[in-house]
């Protein structure tokens, strides 16, 4: 998709859009919940990264490395983006600065990389121009992120950038973390799953999960 066809975020449309139709309240409603999921968290103390520490370590599976903090999380709350120092405790260079922990989010987007979809990302970078420099400003905008906090030395930032799409969780974390506009292809590949996510707990609705796992049952 073209850098200049994506939708940008912004404040909610006027009272108008009541006679606008279900499609576009429905669009309304999806750019207000990717906005929250989007949303970094607020500064906490110490106190709230213990408990954010053990959710991530739960969501991945063994203890986070490297954790400065939570850059996005779900409209329930729960974590859905982690920031990273650029080192590891032993200095061991961890160029990713953003990594996606949701596991309903996180399978979702294996499954769009298991269709195909970051080699069509990729060859589009050859056939349009603006979607490929706004590629590179992501790809740039990440390396002054992690810069800020430690430069490693190195014009390497993460997923391919800006030649080609190599991780579409990387892309997504990234979108998550510093909003729509920055990152085209995290943005395409959340709008190709707006129907998905956030769902059930991730968007605050618990009974949803449990009527679906009793259905499963």
């Amino acid at each position: 998709m073209p850098a200049d066809s994506r939708r940008p975020s912004g404040p909610a449309v006027s009272s108008r859009t009541s006679s606008a139709g279900p499609e576009r309240q429905r669009g309304t409603e999806q750019r207000r919940r990717e906005d929250t999921a989007s949303r970094p968290a607020p500064a906490s103390g110490a106190s709230q990264l213990n408990t954010d520490r053990a959710v991530v370590a739960e969501q991945l599976g063994r203890e986070p490395r490297a954790l400065r903090g939570i850059a996005a999380r779900c409209p329930a709350g729960h974590p859905a983006v982690i920031q990273t120092n650029p080192r590891l405790a032993d200095g061991t260079p961890f160029p990713t600065l953003y990594y996606l922990t949701c596991p309903r989010l996180t399978a979702l987007v294996s499954r769009l990389e298991a269709s195909g979809l970051m080699r069509e990302m990729t060859e589009r970078l050859a056939t349009e121009p603006e979607l490929a420099a706004a590629y590179l400003a992501a790809h740039r905008a990440y390396l002054a992120e992690r810069d800020a906090i430690e430069p490693l030395g190195t014009d390497v930032s993460a997923g391919g950038m800006p030649g080609r799409v190599k991780c579409l969780h990387v892309h997504v974390a990234h979108a998550l973390a510093a909003g729509r506009g920055v990152n085209p292809f995290g943005d395409r590949a959340l709008d190709l799953l707006r129907d998905e996510w956030p769902a059930g707990s991730c968007a605050g609705d618990q009974s949803a999960d449990e009527s679906r796992t009793k259905g499963q049952l």
